[in-house]
Protein backbone atom coordinates (compact mmCIF):
# COMPACT_ATOMS: atom_id res chain seq x y z
CA UNK A 1 0.00 0.00 0.00
CA UNK A 2 1.20 3.52 -0.79
CA UNK A 3 -0.05 7.04 -0.12
CA UNK A 4 0.21 9.15 -3.26
CA UNK A 5 1.30 12.76 -2.83
CA UNK A 6 0.80 15.62 -5.27
CA UNK A 7 2.77 18.85 -4.94
CA UNK A 8 1.41 22.09 -6.40
CA UNK A 9 4.33 24.48 -6.78
CA UNK A 10 8.01 23.55 -7.03
CA UNK A 11 9.45 26.82 -5.78
CA UNK A 12 11.36 27.31 -2.56
CA UNK A 13 9.15 25.22 -0.27
CA UNK A 14 7.67 22.92 -2.89
CA UNK A 15 11.13 22.10 -4.20
CA UNK A 16 12.23 21.25 -0.68
CA UNK A 17 9.27 18.91 -0.26
CA UNK A 18 10.00 17.17 -3.57
CA UNK A 19 13.65 16.78 -2.61
CA UNK A 20 12.79 15.40 0.83
CA UNK A 21 10.18 12.93 -0.39
CA UNK A 22 12.66 11.53 -2.93
CA UNK A 23 15.81 11.51 -0.79
CA UNK A 24 14.25 10.24 2.44
CA UNK A 25 11.59 7.89 1.07
CA UNK A 26 12.78 4.87 3.06
CA UNK A 27 12.89 6.57 6.46
CA UNK A 28 9.58 8.32 5.78
CA UNK A 29 7.94 4.97 4.94
CA UNK A 30 9.37 3.41 8.11
CA UNK A 31 7.85 6.16 10.25
CA UNK A 32 4.53 6.25 8.40
CA UNK A 33 4.07 2.50 8.24
CA UNK A 34 3.23 2.76 4.52
CA UNK A 35 5.05 3.95 1.43
CA UNK A 36 4.65 7.68 0.83
CA UNK A 37 5.13 8.19 -2.89
CA UNK A 38 5.53 11.43 -4.81
CA UNK A 39 3.03 10.84 -7.61
CA UNK A 40 2.38 14.16 -9.33
CA UNK A 41 3.97 17.65 -9.49
CA UNK A 42 2.24 20.70 -10.98
CA UNK A 43 4.47 23.68 -11.73
CA UNK A 44 4.00 26.52 -14.23
CA UNK A 45 7.76 26.98 -14.67
CA UNK A 46 8.98 23.65 -16.08
CA UNK A 47 12.59 24.80 -15.67
CA UNK A 48 12.26 24.45 -11.89
CA UNK A 49 11.86 20.69 -12.22
CA UNK A 50 15.28 20.15 -13.77
CA UNK A 51 17.07 19.73 -10.43
CA UNK A 52 15.02 16.65 -9.47
CA UNK A 53 14.94 13.06 -10.69
CA UNK A 54 11.21 12.75 -11.36
CA UNK A 55 11.30 9.38 -13.09
CA UNK A 56 7.87 7.81 -12.72
CA UNK A 57 6.30 11.05 -11.43
CA UNK A 58 3.63 12.75 -13.50
CA UNK A 59 4.46 16.40 -14.16
CA UNK A 60 2.74 19.31 -15.84
CA UNK A 61 1.41 22.82 -15.36
CA UNK A 62 -2.21 21.91 -14.60
CA UNK A 63 -2.94 21.88 -10.86
CA UNK A 64 -6.52 20.78 -11.41
CA UNK A 65 -5.32 17.69 -13.25
CA UNK A 66 -3.18 16.89 -10.20
CA UNK A 67 -6.20 17.26 -7.90
CA UNK A 68 -8.27 14.98 -10.14
CA UNK A 69 -5.52 12.35 -10.36
CA UNK A 70 -6.91 9.21 -8.63
CA UNK A 71 -3.39 8.27 -7.54
CA UNK A 72 -3.07 11.45 -5.45
CA UNK A 73 -4.46 11.10 -1.91
CA UNK A 74 -2.65 14.09 -0.35
CA UNK A 75 -2.46 17.46 -2.12
CA UNK A 76 0.28 19.86 -1.01
CA UNK A 77 -0.54 23.48 -1.85
CA UNK A 78 2.77 25.35 -1.84
CA UNK A 79 2.24 28.33 -4.13
CA UNK A 80 1.12 30.79 -1.45
CA UNK A 81 -1.18 33.80 -1.73
CA UNK A 82 -4.97 33.82 -1.78
CA UNK A 83 -5.88 32.85 -5.33
CA UNK A 84 -5.63 30.44 -7.03
CA UNK A 85 -4.43 28.67 -3.86
CA UNK A 86 -7.83 28.92 -2.15
CA UNK A 87 -9.66 27.46 -5.16
CA UNK A 88 -7.16 24.60 -5.44
CA UNK A 89 -7.51 23.71 -1.76
CA UNK A 90 -11.31 23.83 -1.80
CA UNK A 91 -11.41 21.71 -4.96
CA UNK A 92 -9.08 19.15 -3.35
CA UNK A 93 -11.05 19.03 -0.09
CA UNK A 94 -14.35 18.67 -1.94
CA UNK A 95 -12.77 15.83 -3.93
CA UNK A 96 -12.12 14.19 -0.55
CA UNK A 97 -8.36 14.63 -0.82
CA UNK A 98 -6.28 15.48 2.24
CA UNK A 99 -4.52 18.84 1.99
CA UNK A 100 -1.24 20.08 3.45
CA UNK A 101 -0.40 23.78 3.13
CA UNK A 102 2.18 26.30 4.29
CA UNK A 103 -0.11 29.20 3.37
CA UNK A 104 -0.40 31.36 6.49
CA UNK A 105 -2.03 34.28 4.69
CA UNK A 106 -4.79 32.11 3.27
CA UNK A 107 -5.47 30.47 6.64
CA UNK A 108 -5.54 33.83 8.40
CA UNK A 109 -8.13 35.22 5.98
CA UNK A 110 -10.18 32.11 5.19
CA UNK A 111 -9.45 29.55 7.91
CA UNK A 112 -13.12 28.98 8.92
CA UNK A 113 -14.23 28.35 5.33
CA UNK A 114 -11.40 25.89 4.68
CA UNK A 115 -12.00 24.20 8.03
CA UNK A 116 -15.68 23.75 7.22
CA UNK A 117 -14.85 22.17 3.86
CA UNK A 118 -12.35 19.74 5.41
CA UNK A 119 -14.80 18.74 8.16
CA UNK A 120 -17.72 18.31 5.76
CA UNK A 121 -15.67 16.00 3.56
CA UNK A 122 -14.05 14.01 6.37
CA UNK A 123 -10.50 14.81 5.29
CA UNK A 124 -7.45 16.43 6.86
CA UNK A 125 -6.27 20.01 6.38
CA UNK A 126 -2.80 20.30 7.89
CA UNK A 127 -0.76 23.49 8.22
CA UNK A 128 2.26 22.93 10.48
CA UNK A 129 4.53 24.76 8.03
CA UNK A 130 2.35 27.89 8.11
CA UNK A 131 3.69 28.99 11.51
CA UNK A 132 7.38 29.04 12.47
CA UNK A 133 8.66 26.86 9.62
CA UNK A 134 10.50 23.84 10.95
CA UNK A 135 9.39 24.37 14.57
CA UNK A 136 6.53 21.94 15.36
CA UNK A 137 4.51 24.50 17.29
CA UNK A 138 1.10 23.59 15.80
CA UNK A 139 1.56 19.96 16.79
CA UNK A 140 2.72 21.03 20.25
CA UNK A 141 -0.36 23.20 20.78
CA UNK A 142 -2.82 20.68 19.32
CA UNK A 143 -1.35 17.50 20.79
CA UNK A 144 1.61 17.95 23.12
CA UNK A 145 -0.22 20.50 25.26
CA UNK A 146 -3.72 19.07 24.78
CA UNK A 147 -4.15 18.64 28.56
CA UNK A 148 -3.41 22.32 29.18
CA UNK A 149 -5.23 25.60 29.22
CA UNK A 150 -2.96 27.98 27.36
CA UNK A 151 -2.40 31.13 29.36
CA UNK A 152 -0.14 32.96 26.92
CA UNK A 153 2.02 32.57 23.84
CA UNK A 154 4.94 34.87 23.01
CA UNK A 155 6.47 34.27 19.61
CA UNK A 156 9.42 35.51 17.58
CA UNK A 157 7.88 34.44 14.28
CA UNK A 158 9.62 36.41 11.56
CA UNK A 159 13.26 35.66 10.78
CA UNK A 160 13.74 38.83 8.75
CA UNK A 161 12.75 41.10 11.64
CA UNK A 162 14.73 39.10 14.16
CA UNK A 163 17.80 39.23 11.91
CA UNK A 164 17.46 43.02 11.54
CA UNK A 165 16.99 43.64 15.26
CA UNK A 166 19.88 41.28 16.12
CA UNK A 167 22.26 43.13 13.81
CA UNK A 168 21.11 46.47 15.22
CA UNK A 169 21.70 45.17 18.75
CA UNK A 170 25.05 43.44 18.37
CA UNK A 171 26.68 45.33 15.49
CA UNK A 172 25.43 48.84 16.27
CA UNK A 173 23.81 49.32 12.85
CA UNK A 174 20.76 51.36 11.90
CA UNK A 175 17.57 49.84 10.52
CA UNK A 176 18.15 50.65 6.83
CA UNK A 177 21.63 49.09 6.84
CA UNK A 178 20.44 45.84 8.37
CA UNK A 179 17.42 45.65 6.06
CA UNK A 180 19.79 45.78 3.07
CA UNK A 181 21.81 42.93 4.62
CA UNK A 182 18.65 40.86 5.13
CA UNK A 183 17.63 41.34 1.50
CA UNK A 184 21.12 40.46 0.24
CA UNK A 185 21.18 37.27 2.31
CA UNK A 186 17.75 36.25 1.09
CA UNK A 187 16.06 36.47 4.51
CA UNK A 188 13.73 39.27 3.40
CA UNK A 189 11.25 39.23 0.55
CA UNK A 190 11.38 41.95 -2.11
CA UNK A 191 9.63 44.19 -1.26
CA UNK A 192 9.96 43.37 2.45
CA UNK A 193 6.82 45.19 3.62
CA UNK A 194 4.92 42.10 4.87
CA UNK A 195 7.89 41.26 7.09
CA UNK A 196 9.01 44.61 8.48
CA UNK A 197 5.50 46.06 8.90
CA UNK A 198 4.52 43.04 11.01
CA UNK A 199 1.80 41.58 8.76
CA UNK A 200 3.53 38.24 8.18
CA UNK A 201 3.75 37.81 11.96
CA UNK A 202 0.11 38.89 12.32
CA UNK A 203 -1.04 36.05 10.04
CA UNK A 204 0.73 33.58 12.32
CA UNK A 205 -0.56 35.33 15.45
CA UNK A 206 -4.12 34.97 14.20
CA UNK A 207 -3.66 31.24 13.53
CA UNK A 208 -2.21 30.66 17.00
CA UNK A 209 -4.98 32.64 18.70
CA UNK A 210 -7.69 30.73 16.84
CA UNK A 211 -6.04 27.42 17.67
CA UNK A 212 -5.32 28.09 21.34
CA UNK A 213 -8.70 29.50 22.26
CA UNK A 214 -11.10 27.65 19.90
CA UNK A 215 -12.63 30.82 18.54
CA UNK A 216 -12.74 32.67 15.24
CA UNK A 217 -10.36 35.62 15.28
CA UNK A 218 -10.70 38.21 12.53
CA UNK A 219 -7.34 39.28 11.18
CA UNK A 220 -8.47 42.91 11.36
CA UNK A 221 -8.78 42.55 15.15
CA UNK A 222 -5.10 41.66 15.53
CA UNK A 223 -3.16 44.80 16.47
CA UNK A 224 -0.13 45.16 14.18
CA UNK A 225 2.94 47.38 14.49
CA UNK A 226 6.19 46.76 12.64
CA UNK A 227 9.82 47.56 13.37
CA UNK A 228 10.47 50.41 10.93
CA UNK A 229 10.46 53.08 13.67
CA UNK A 230 12.96 51.27 15.90
CA UNK A 231 16.31 53.10 15.86
CA UNK A 232 19.76 52.15 17.03
CA UNK A 233 19.25 54.65 19.85
CA UNK A 234 16.27 52.60 21.08
CA UNK A 235 18.31 49.41 20.91
CA UNK A 236 21.17 51.02 22.85
CA UNK A 237 18.89 52.44 25.54
CA UNK A 238 17.15 49.08 25.88
CA UNK A 239 20.50 47.36 26.47
CA UNK A 240 21.43 49.97 29.07
CA UNK A 241 18.15 49.26 30.85
CA UNK A 242 18.67 45.48 30.73
CA UNK A 243 16.52 44.58 27.70
CA UNK A 244 16.71 43.62 24.03
CA UNK A 245 14.10 44.56 21.45
CA UNK A 246 12.20 41.79 19.63
CA UNK A 247 9.19 41.77 17.32
CA UNK A 248 6.69 39.61 19.20
CA UNK A 249 3.39 37.97 18.47
CA UNK A 250 1.52 37.98 21.77
CA UNK A 251 -1.55 35.87 22.44
CA UNK A 252 -3.03 35.91 25.95
CA UNK A 253 -6.16 34.93 27.81
CA UNK A 254 -7.18 37.91 29.95
CA UNK A 255 -10.28 37.20 32.03
CA UNK A 256 -12.03 35.45 29.16
CA UNK A 257 -11.04 37.96 26.49
CA UNK A 258 -8.14 37.43 24.12
CA UNK A 259 -5.16 39.63 23.44
CA UNK A 260 -3.82 39.11 19.92
CA UNK A 261 -1.17 41.65 19.05
CA UNK A 262 2.08 42.07 17.12
CA UNK A 263 4.62 44.78 17.92
CA UNK A 264 8.23 45.39 18.97
CA UNK A 265 8.76 44.86 22.69
CA UNK A 266 11.53 45.19 25.25
CA UNK A 267 12.38 41.68 26.44
CA UNK A 268 14.40 41.28 29.67
CA UNK A 269 17.89 40.02 28.88
CA UNK A 270 17.45 37.07 31.25
CA UNK A 271 14.31 35.88 29.40
CA UNK A 272 14.77 32.86 27.11
CA UNK A 273 13.45 34.78 24.11
CA UNK A 274 16.18 37.40 24.49
CA UNK A 275 18.80 34.86 23.40
CA UNK A 276 17.09 34.12 20.05
CA UNK A 277 19.25 35.78 17.41
CA UNK A 278 19.41 36.34 13.68
CA UNK A 279 16.93 34.45 11.47
CA UNK A 280 15.91 31.97 14.15
CA UNK A 281 12.38 31.79 15.56
CA UNK A 282 11.11 30.79 18.99
CA UNK A 283 7.75 30.35 20.69
CA UNK A 284 7.37 30.60 24.46
CA UNK A 285 4.16 29.04 25.80
CA UNK A 286 2.79 29.36 29.34
CA UNK A 287 0.12 26.83 30.28
CA UNK A 288 -1.56 25.67 33.47
CA UNK A 289 -0.26 22.09 33.65
CA UNK A 290 3.05 22.05 31.77
CA UNK A 291 3.96 25.60 32.91
CA UNK A 292 6.54 27.26 30.60
CA UNK A 293 7.79 25.53 27.43
CA UNK A 294 10.01 26.87 24.65
CA UNK A 295 10.15 25.84 20.98
CA UNK A 296 13.15 27.02 18.97
CA UNK A 297 14.52 26.58 15.46
CA UNK A 298 14.62 27.90 11.93
CA UNK A 299 11.32 29.57 11.19
CA UNK A 300 11.68 29.72 7.43
CA UNK A 301 13.79 28.49 4.55
CA UNK A 302 13.45 25.71 2.03
CA UNK A 303 14.35 22.63 4.04
CA UNK A 304 13.05 23.55 7.52
CA UNK A 305 9.64 24.40 6.04
CA UNK A 306 9.71 21.27 3.87
CA UNK A 307 10.37 19.26 7.03
CA UNK A 308 7.10 20.54 8.51
CA UNK A 309 5.14 19.81 5.32
CA UNK A 310 6.42 16.23 5.13
CA UNK A 311 5.70 15.74 8.85
CA UNK A 312 2.05 16.57 8.13
CA UNK A 313 2.01 14.08 5.26
CA UNK A 314 3.40 11.39 7.57
CA UNK A 315 0.73 12.19 10.19
CA UNK A 316 -1.98 11.74 7.57
CA UNK A 317 -0.44 8.44 6.45
CA UNK A 318 -0.22 7.20 10.04
CA UNK A 319 -3.89 7.99 10.64
CA UNK A 320 -5.02 5.64 7.89
CA UNK A 321 -8.81 5.36 8.13
CA UNK A 322 -9.06 6.82 11.64
CA UNK A 323 -11.44 9.79 12.10
CA UNK A 324 -9.93 13.06 10.99
CA UNK A 325 -9.34 15.85 13.50
CA UNK A 326 -10.76 19.22 12.49
CA UNK A 327 -8.02 21.71 11.56
CA UNK A 328 -9.60 24.23 13.92
CA UNK A 329 -12.33 23.81 16.53
CA UNK A 330 -14.48 26.91 16.79
CA UNK A 331 -16.57 27.50 19.89
CA UNK A 332 -18.44 30.68 20.81
CA UNK A 333 -16.76 33.88 19.71
CA UNK A 334 -14.66 35.47 22.39
CA UNK A 335 -13.95 39.21 22.58
CA UNK A 336 -10.60 40.47 21.32
CA UNK A 337 -8.99 43.11 23.54
CA UNK A 338 -8.61 46.55 22.05
CA UNK A 339 -4.99 47.69 22.27
CA UNK A 340 -6.12 50.71 24.31
CA UNK A 341 -7.27 48.40 27.11
CA UNK A 342 -3.99 46.49 27.35
CA UNK A 343 -2.17 46.88 30.64
CA UNK A 344 1.60 46.85 30.80
CA UNK A 345 4.83 48.74 31.23
CA UNK A 346 6.20 51.10 28.60
CA UNK A 347 9.43 52.56 27.26
CA UNK A 348 9.20 56.20 26.20
CA UNK A 349 11.85 58.03 24.18
CA UNK A 350 11.20 61.74 24.16
CA UNK A 351 13.22 64.09 21.96
CA UNK A 352 13.17 67.48 23.66
CA UNK A 353 14.98 70.79 23.60
CA UNK A 354 17.42 71.08 26.48
CA UNK A 355 15.62 73.68 28.54
CA UNK A 356 14.86 73.94 32.27
CA UNK A 357 11.57 72.46 33.41
CA UNK A 358 11.13 69.89 30.62
CA UNK A 359 10.96 66.91 32.96
CA UNK A 360 8.61 68.74 35.28
CA UNK A 361 6.14 69.49 32.49
CA UNK A 362 6.26 65.93 31.17
CA UNK A 363 5.88 64.31 34.59
CA UNK A 364 2.96 66.58 35.47
CA UNK A 365 1.05 65.47 32.37
CA UNK A 366 1.86 61.81 32.99
CA UNK A 367 0.72 62.12 36.60
CA UNK A 368 -2.60 63.68 35.61
CA UNK A 369 -3.22 60.56 33.49
CA UNK A 370 -2.25 58.11 36.26
CA UNK A 371 1.02 57.12 34.57
CA UNK A 372 3.94 56.80 36.99
CA UNK A 373 7.61 56.69 36.06
CA UNK A 374 9.84 53.83 37.23
CA UNK A 375 13.17 55.13 35.88
CA UNK A 376 14.61 57.83 33.65
CA UNK A 377 17.73 58.33 31.52
CA UNK A 378 18.61 61.79 30.22
CA UNK A 379 21.38 62.57 27.76
CA UNK A 380 23.99 65.08 28.75
CA UNK A 381 23.05 68.64 27.93
CA UNK A 382 23.22 69.82 24.33
CA UNK A 383 22.63 73.54 23.92
CA UNK A 384 22.77 73.26 20.13
CA UNK A 385 19.93 70.81 19.63
CA UNK A 386 17.42 68.37 21.12
CA UNK A 387 18.33 65.55 23.51
CA UNK A 388 16.76 62.20 24.33
CA UNK A 389 14.92 61.60 27.58
CA UNK A 390 14.11 57.93 28.11
CA UNK A 391 11.52 56.85 30.65
CA UNK A 392 10.27 53.47 31.83
CA UNK A 393 6.78 53.47 33.28
CA UNK A 394 5.17 51.35 35.96
CA UNK A 395 2.23 49.25 34.79
CA UNK A 396 -0.54 51.33 33.30
CA UNK A 397 -3.40 51.18 30.79
CA UNK A 398 -2.30 51.99 27.26
CA UNK A 399 -5.16 54.40 26.58
CA UNK A 400 -4.11 56.49 29.60
CA UNK A 401 -0.56 56.65 28.32
CA UNK A 402 -1.69 57.61 24.81
CA UNK A 403 -3.85 60.39 26.21
CA UNK A 404 -0.88 61.74 28.13
CA UNK A 405 1.36 61.63 25.06
CA UNK A 406 -1.11 63.68 23.02
CA UNK A 407 -0.57 66.54 25.45
CA UNK A 408 3.16 65.92 25.90
CA UNK A 409 3.83 66.02 22.17
CA UNK A 410 2.06 69.41 21.95
CA UNK A 411 4.59 71.00 24.33
CA UNK A 412 6.84 73.57 22.68
CA UNK A 413 9.87 71.86 24.23
CA UNK A 414 9.20 68.56 22.41
CA UNK A 415 11.09 68.27 19.11
CA UNK A 416 9.32 65.22 17.58
CA UNK A 417 6.59 62.73 18.55
CA UNK A 418 7.45 60.48 21.49
CA UNK A 419 8.47 56.95 20.53
CA UNK A 420 6.74 54.23 22.56
CA UNK A 421 7.66 50.56 22.96
CA UNK A 422 5.88 48.03 25.12
CA UNK A 423 7.72 45.93 27.73
CA UNK A 424 7.26 42.16 28.02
Amino acid sequence: MAIGVGVIGAGTVGGGVIKTLIANSESIAARAGVDVALTHVAELDAGRLGEFDLTGVQTGSDAEALIENPDVAVVCELIGGIEPAKSFILKALNAKKHVVTANKMLLAYHGPELCAAATANGVDLRYEAAVAGGIPIIKALREGLAANKIRSVYGILNGTCNYILSRMTYEGLEFDETLEQAIEKGFAETPPDLDIEGHDTAHKCQIIASLCYATEVDLDDVYVEGITKVTHADVAYALELGYVIKLLAIVRDVDGAIEARVHPALVPQEHLLAAVRNEFNAVYVQSDVADATLYYGRGAGRMPTASAVVADIVDIACRGHAPNAAPFVYGPRRPICDIGNVQGRYYLRLTAYDKPGVLGKVCTILGKNNVSIASCIQQEENKEGPVHVVMMTHETVESALRNALKDIDKLDVIYEPTHVLRVL
